[in-house]
This record gives structure tokens, C-alpha cells and sequence, in this order.
């Protein structure tokens, strides 16, 4: 039965007979629970109850002198539609109770076989505290989609949204707002001597500091790594200059103490003017050119964005990138490694093809320093295309050479989101299959959620195309979306890919293993199999196994590997 509550259940009973409430009050207490129960006989006292107290368990005569079961669900549903409703009377008919439990009512009891009454109650309180927590898996999902994990802080995409709303208001009604970007001076010192934890305790404070330090109107973001943007809404530039300031020098006077050492950050803040001509992403773009511009004159100050600052940073950065890829991509100087992909439930196991650069000295560097800028001067469809060239063209000698070995692997690739608009690229990739006599199902093809979502147009004709040459799809850093589970019904993939961000501390937080169990459950119901994603440790892998999700890759299976073909 119940069994002993550390807590008190909490039972709201209508009913107008003080024994019968009793009778129902003692069956509670014959199974087991510790019942704090209070009794109301009209509409009236029931609102009041319902505003006054959380309830566990709402219980209803059908029949009263001024009340009855259809007004009291009516209340309820109106109050929480999860707390358990059951109907317990002498005189409900078979047709009034259908009418019930269509109207929301989780069950009915009659008076004379309350032995049904405890099962139900065992039943509807598990159900309810189930639907609670998908429910609160899906707001979690929700709001994860807008905020930065690690401060709590809207992300990227959230803040553009502001952003392009109060450019159109700047436009249309004239008003006056200031875009700030910030860029911490010394974060990585203190990453690279204390670790990426004190990293992370760095960003949380400051993230205090920064909200305590500007206006309630204010909206403050982590754009990503040691970057911040704030939108200074109604603020004239004198007045954007002096809160830009006062945060500059909250940054420099916080001393950040880890381990009994000691730091102090400093930041560059960029300011740009918002005005409605100007798309958001220019706007983000000046505000990072001014704070490129702040770095540039020694840092640690504020910099208003002029049209010179857009030449300087040209010279900077991402061009430098840039100019190295394009001789990779031209020289080959570009590398395939692979990541196994390990199956759990007795499946073969595959692989995700990675990519590298080899650098000046032959170092090898990862994509996090060269990707970005490919990605903002449109290189991805060529990166892309050299990917699936030189994977196939060593796939197909793996295959010549040892078709055994490789007779069950599937290889993924990965696709970027620019490539998803090219429309040569399914003939493209079609005649690299035929050219290097890749056998049907060898070859996959990774597509982020959001690049998806982004271009769903595209994103389905793409993978329609893909999978009438054999080849698997799999939908990449699934969940971090908001509406992810809606588009399943639109993306015909063969795997969804959890992401990360969910896999990663499930050991720790309950909600994040529930998002994963959610989005297996979801997958599997769609027929579409799961691989879990930053797998680090044994652990984990175990509890992945025993939620029955179908693949995992991380660490914790494979460190990345090159991608070489021995004879």
C-alpha cells in the first residue's frame, strides 16, 4: 500500500457528510498514510481551499445539497489538472461518471466498494507525479533552448531576439537603445593555470556582478565562452558610455579567488548605437569590432564603434583563418579523424568521421578555431565537399580491400547547415557513392537540429534524397531546440543524436536524465534509434544501457582516432 509518508498527504474532500468524510479519512489511514484533510460543502470554501493550500489529492461526494461533482472538477481543473481527481459516491450512475472521467475526472469509487478506493489513489497520485515531471522535462527542454546553462543567463539566440525587436522599435518610434559586447581580457589565464572549473565559478560570478551593476530594464546575455551582451534600452549615449564604464570597473576591481589563488579580469567593451537600419546580426558585428577595437588601443576600456573599427578587424582573426583554410583545402592540408559510435543493445557498432587542420608546424588543430570563420564567409559547402570526396574515396578502398571488416559499419558525415540550401549537393554526393562503389547503408550523414529546423525546407528534400541512395541520416544535438520533439513528424531520420548538454551531468541532475529517457522513449516510439552523445564516463555508459538507448559515443568509449586505411 502507501506505506509510511515522510510528509503529510494533503487531501482536499468535498462532501457535505461529516461521517463519511471521516470513513474516507480513516481508509487513508488504514493504508499506511499520514493525512492532512480538510473537508468542504460548497463552491465558496472550496476556492478558498484550492487558494490556500497545495493539495495532493482532491476527493468529491457527486451529489450535495448546493454542490456537486462537475462544479467541484470544474474548480479543480481551473486550480491544477494534475492533482489526482477521484469521484467517491453512492449514487453516481454509469452515465454520469463516463461524463466525469471525459470531463477530466482521473476516477470514480463507489461508497459501498471502497476497497477500490486506495488502488486508485496509488495509481493517480504515480500518474500525477509523472505527468509532472514530463511536464517539467519539457519546460526544462524549453527553456534550455533560450538560456546559457552554466549562468542562467539568456543565450545568443534569445538575446538577437531582443535585440531585432528593439531595432524595429528604434525605427518606428524613434527611441534611443545601446548594444554593449564585452569580452573578458584574462578568462583564459585562469583557465589554463586552475581548469575549466574555475573557469566556470569566474563566468557565474561575474555573471552576478554584471546584473547587480546595471539597470532592471536592461537585458544582459552570454553570447558564448567569456563574451556578454547587454541591450541598454531608452538610454542615450552619454548614459550608455557611463554604465558601460561602471562595469568596466566592477570587472577590474572584483578579485576572483581560487584555491588560495588570486585574480583579477579585466574586459573590453564594445558600444554601438541600435538603430532600426541596421540588420541584427551588422549590429552584433559593429559592437564586436568595437570591442575587437578596445582590445586593439591595451584593453580594459570602452569603445564607441566607428566605421575605421570594421577595417581593423578585418585584419584580424577570422581572416586569418580564413587565408589557412583555403590553402588547406587547396594543399590537402585538411585531416579525417573517427570517433566509434558504440552499440548498446547488441547492435553493431559505426563511426563519425571528424575533421582537423594540420597547422604551420604540423600541429594538429581542432575545428572550434577554424570552423566559425568558415562558417560566416560561406567555405562550409567546399569544406563539406572535400569531406565527402576523400571519405568516400577511403571508404571505397576500405571496402575493396577488406569488405569483411567493414561489412556492417555505417560512417557518418557531417553536413553544415550552409550546405543544406545547395541543391547540387545530393547529385554530388550520389556520384561519389557510384564513383567509389560504396555498398548501400555504409554511409551516413549528420545534420544539426537547428540547421534542420533553420532550413526545414531543405532539410527534407535533402534527407528524402539521401535515403534513396541507402545511405542513414542522423539528426545531430537533438533537444536543444525548442519544439524538437514536433519536427520528428517532419524529418525522416534513421538516428537522433542526444545532445551533450543533457547527457553530460544526467548522473547528477535528475532532470537531465529524465530529458534523455524522454527523448529515447520519443525516439523509439517514432521507430528512429538514439546515440547519446559526450559519453565520459563508465558510468554513464551503464546508465544509457539500463534507459535502453540504442548507441553511445564519447570519451569514455574512443578518443578521436585518424582516419587512415592500412593494407
Amino acid at each position: 500500500m502507501g506505506g509510511n509518508k515522510p510528509q503529510p498527504l494533503k487531501v482536499l474532500v468535498a462532501e457535505d457528510s461529516e461521517d463519511d468524510a471521516l470513513l474516507l479519512l480513516r481508509e487513508l489511514q488504514r493504508g499506511g498514510y499520514q493525512v492532512q484533510m480538510q473537508q468542504v460543502d460548497s463552491s465558496e470554501r472550496m476556492q478558498a481551499a484550492l487558494n490556500a493550500e497545495k493539495w495532493d489529492l482532491i476527493i468529491t461526494d457527486h451529489n450535495m445539497p448546493d454542490f456537486d461533482s462537475k462544479e467541484a472538477l470544474k474548480l479543480a481543473k481551473q486550480h491544477d489538472p494534475n492533482v489526482p481527481f477521484i469521484v467517491v459516491s453512492g449514487s453516481i450512475g454509469e452515465e454520469v461518471a463516463v461524463d466525469a472521467m471525459k470531463s477530466g475526472a482521473h476516477d470514480y469509487v463507489m461508497k459501498n466498494n471502497l476497497t477500490r478506493l486506495l488502488p486508485a489513489i496509488e495509481r493517480e497520485l504515480r500518474e500525477s507525479e509523472n505527468r509532472r515531471a514530463h511536464q517539467a522535462a519539457e519546460a526544462r527542454i524549453r527553456h534550455m533552448a533560450f538560456h546559457d546553462s552554466l549562468t542562467g543567463l539568456i543565450n545568443r539566440t534569445e538575446f538577437e531576439r531582443h535585440l531585432s525587436a528593439i531595432a524595429e522599435t528604434a525605427q518606428s518610434n524613434g527611441e534611443t537603445h545601446v548594444l554593449l559586447y564585452i569580452d573578458l581580457d584574462q578568462f583564459k589565464l585562469v583557465n589554463d593555470s586552475c581548469g575549466h572549473l574555475a573557469g566556470d565559478e569566474l563566468l557565474r560570478k561575474l555573471t552576478r556582478h554584471l546584473q547587480h551593476d546595471i539597470r532592471s530594464s536592461d537585458i544582459l546575455a552570454r553570447l558564448g565562452g567569456d563574451e556578454f551582451g547587454v541591450l541598454l534600452k531608452h538610454c542615450p549615449l552619454e548614459c550608455a558610455i557611463r554604465i558601460a564604464n561602471g562595469l568596466l570597473d566592477s570587472i577590474r576591481n572584483y578579485r576572483f579567488v581560487w584555491n588560495d589563488r588570486s585574480f583579477r579580469v579585466g574586459a573590453s567593451i564594445g558600444l554601438v548605437m541600435v538603430t532600426g537600419n541596421k540588420s541584427t546580426d551588422t549590429l552584433l558585428s559593429m559592437a564586436d569590432m568595437a570591442c575587437y577595437a578596445a582590445k586593439d588601443s591595451g584593453r580594459n576600456r570602452v569603445h564607441t564603434y566607428t566605421e575605421e573599427d570594421a577595417q581593423l578587424t578585418q585584419r584580424r582573426g577570422e581572416m586569418l583563418w580564413i587565408h589557412s583554410l583555403q590553402d588547406a583545402l587547396t594543399d590537402d592540408g585538411l585531416l579525417l579523424y573517427r570517433q566509434r559510435i558504440l552499440g548498446l543493445q547488441g547492435e553493431t557498432s559505426h563511426y563519425e568521421l571528424l575533421l582537423r587542420m594540420r597547422g604551420k608546424d604540423d600541429e594538429i588543430i581542432t575545428p572550434d578555431k577554424f570552423i566559425p570563420a568558415a562558417e560566416r564567409y560561406n567555405l562550409m559547402p567546399e569544406v563539406d565537399r572535400w569531406v565527402i570526396r576523400h571519405a568516400l574515396e577511403k571508404l571505397g578502398k576500405l571496402h575493396a580491400t577488406q569488405p569483411r571488416s567493414a561489412a556492417h559499419d555505417t560512417v557518418f558525415i557531417n553536413l553544415s547547415g550552409n550546405s543544406l540550401s545547395d541543391d547540387s549537393l545530393a547529385s554530388y554526393i550520389h556520384d561519389q557513392l557510384q564513383k567509389h562503389s560504396i555498398p548501400p547503408g555504409r554511409v551516413g550523414f549528420e545534420i544539426t537540429e537547428t540547421a534542420a529546423i533553420a532550413d526545414i525546407g531543405c532539410a527534407t528534400t535533402l534527407i528524402r534524397a539521401l535515403r534513396n541512395f541507402s545511405c542513414k541520416v542522423a539528426l545531430d544535438d537533438f533537444g536543444t531546440g525548442m519544439s524538437s520533439f514536433s519536427y520528428l513528424k517532419y524529418l525522416e531520420v534513421d538516428y537522433i543524436k542526444i545532445d551533450g548538454s543533457f547527457v553530460r551531468p544526467m548522473l547528477e541532475e535528475p532532470m537531465d536524465s529524465a530529458i534523455v529517457e524522454a527523448i529515447n522513449t520519443i525516439g523509439h516510439v517514432a521507430g528512429i534509434q538514439t546515440i547519446a552523445e559526450f559519453v565520459e564516463n563508465e558510468a554513464i555508459l551503464q546508465r544509457l544501457t539500463g534507459m535502453g538507448v540504442d548507441f553511445a559515443q564519447g570519451w569514455a568509449i574512443e578518443h578521436p582516432q585518424p582516419f587512415v586505411i592500412t593494407y
